[in-house]
């Protein structure tokens, strides 16, 4: 009897760490994309987005928002629009969005307020800006990238930011201006959704410099003055040209302990991983040891990108000329789920 125990116990403990092994190394449910010139990867949020949970009508609103997105910013990169303009008018566009957790449409505090925080980042020249806190700015992003050009600080908060915004002739707007019917119902019942979510993109320019930028309400519920991973540098956004632009979507408070947008770029140069395997590594390995989830999407100077997740789905596209097309017709794409 003794030993029959022992050999399910043995089993059981092998089956534990084999599946535990398989959820690490799974395929992480993405095309492989090169891009030849211009190109951009966004994301609006990653957490439990599946079928089940997703009506027919909603799908097709998230899809067309995501389409409508990648072309108007593919769009100014191929006129010739600075990576910063793009990142910038990107996130914009987001955060005016009520479907995303940015800007309008964004979840809220413990005290119903929103509470709004971004960051942008230049891989060329490591210039950044970030902002949180932000209660009455209609863009953060926008108010990022002002930090990152017209001040000679890198983060700012509160109150400050949003004098600072002023001085820059950034107009306040109202905190309701924030709170739609769809994140009022959802505030009712926070303690059983715990809604995250975040909104994102990475930038390859024309002569393959890059550019990424994040922006987000946070998670809800949020108290105390709460700040996730996204106005961290390093932890939600980050661009090295020598590594990869990348942008974060998640439980900020793993993605900040795992510095996991540093990371990615960290085990490319010193690693000498590549894109795709940096970004499995960070997720699948460093965050998922620290029961952390969520997912990244990135870029390299080469073009290459990657929209990884360990959560079940995430809204996610690209667009961009592959460098195996034979027509130059630029190809974009869009996921939700773990496909």
């Amino acid at each position: 009897m003794k030993t029959r125990l022992s050999w399910w116990v043995y089993l059981v403990l092998g089956l534990g760490i084999f599946g535990y092994q398989w959820w690490s190394l799974r395929p992480t449910h993405q095309p492989d994309f090169q891009f030849d010139g211009p190109a951009l990867v966004i994301h609006g949020g990653a957490g439990v987005i599946t079928r089940e949970n997703m009506t027919p009508a909603m799908e097709t609103l998230v899809r067309t928002s995501l389409e409508r997105v990648l072309d108007s910013g593919y769009a100014a990169l191929a006129r010739g629009e600075s990576r910063m303009d793009v990142v910038v008018r990107v996130l914009g566009m987001l955060e005016s969005d009520s479907l995303f957790n940015a800007g309008i449409g964004a979840v809220v505090t413990a005290e119903g307020q929103a509470e709004l925080d971004a960051s942008v980042m230049d891989g060329e020249t490591k210039q950044a800006g970030a902002v949180a806190g932000l209660q009455h700015i209609l863009h953060p992003a926008a108010l990022a990238r002002e930090v990152m050009m017209h001040s000679d600080h890198v983060f700012l908060v509160g109150a400050g930011a949003e004098a600072f915004a002023q001085e820059r002739g950034m107009g306040l707007v109202p905190n309701d201006t924030f709170l739609t019917h769809r994140r009022h119902a959802q505030y009712a019942a926070w303690a059983e959704q715990h809604k995250r979510g975040t909104v994102g993109v990475v930038v390859r320019d024309a002569q393959g410099h890059l550019a990424a930028g994040t922006s987000t309400g946070g998670m809800m519920g949020k108290r105390w003055g709460r700040v996730g991973d996204v106005p961290v540098l390093g932890a939600g956004t980050y661009a090295d040209d020598a590594g990869a632009a990348i942008s974060c979507t998640g439980h900020g408070e793993y993605f900040i302990r795992e510095a996991v947008a540093y990371q990615v770029n960290a085990q490319m140069i010193w690693g000498q991983k590549n894109l795709a395997e940096a970004a499995h590594y960070t997720l699948f390995e460093v965050l998922n040891a620290d029961a952390g989830q969520g997912g990244l999407i990135g870029l390299d100077a080469e073009g290459h990108a990657v929209m990884t997740f360990n959560s079940p789905g995430m809204y996610r596209g690209a667009k961009g000329v592959e460098v195996s097309s034979k027509t130059g017709v630029p190809t974009r794409y869009v996921g939700i789920y773990g496909e």
